[in-house]
């Protein structure tokens, strides 16, 4: 059990940072700073953090236009959907095994 509170612990932070981290790049974006990295946006979304790139996308209406964000992202969603419910599927297996 320790394990899945870990895990949406870990998701829920991670979903948090990378929607603050695409606000903090529209913020970068509007004065003409240093901006962060798509790099860095699509290594957050693939290690957890794809809905929360997503929401931010929707929320301050930022990368919307870029092909690369508006059919990446919802893809890994839909990896990090797949790895959660394979995580929670093989820890219960270990429960009931």
């Amino acid at each position: 059990m320790l394990f899945l509170y870990g895990l949406f612990a870990y998701l829920a932070i991670m979903n948090g940072y990378a929607f603050l981290l695409l606000g903090y790049d529209k913020r970068r974006a509007k004065r003409g700073k240093r901006r962060v990295p798509e790099k860095r946006f699509f290594l957050t979304a693939a290690i957890g953090g794809a809905l929360g790139i997503w929401y931010g996308m929707k929320t301050w209406r930022h990368k919307t236009l870029h092909r690369s964000f508006t059919v990446g992202i919802p893809y890994l969603i839909a990896v990090n959907l797949i790895v959660v419910i394979l995580l929670v599927g093989f820890w219960g297996s270990r429960l009931n095994g």
